[in-house]
């Protein structure tokens, strides 16, 4: 079975495609100012952007991973996350408080899609 490498670096890829699945990277935002709200919109047109580009979309989210530097921002990340998120669709999903590599990041993101 090949293996698709999107955005490969040195160190690792954004998105890598084997078989059917679809394994994205934690993914953060670019623009650190921004509050989690902003961080998160940030973090999910990524995810659109790398499954499009593996082949996939949103709808075949089969589980999310979400880091929050502060728990207590839950709420704010899932106002983003539910206006996001394909209605019928919802992955399974886990939500944790974590220290991030970069003090400015709120919000980390990892997904795993299916491909048909």
């Amino acid at each position: 079975m090949s293996i698709k490498r999107i955005n490969a670096g040195p160190r690792m890829s954004s998105a890598v495609v084997h078989g059917d699945t679809v394994y994205l990277a934690g993914l953060t935002a670019d623009d650190t100012k921004a509050d989690v709200k902003g961080q998160t919109a940030q973090i999910l047109a990524k995810i659109d952007k790398f499954l499009a580009e593996a082949g996939t979309d949103k709808s075949k989210i089969l589980s999310a991973n979400i880091w929050l530097t502060d728990i207590g921002t839950w709420s704010q990340m899932n106002e983003v996350w539910d206006a996001w998120v394909s209605p019928g669709n919802t992955p399974a999903r886990a939500t944790v408080e974590a220290k991030l590599a970069n003090p400015a990041l709120k919000v980390e993101i990892m997904v795993q899609a299916a491909l048909s």
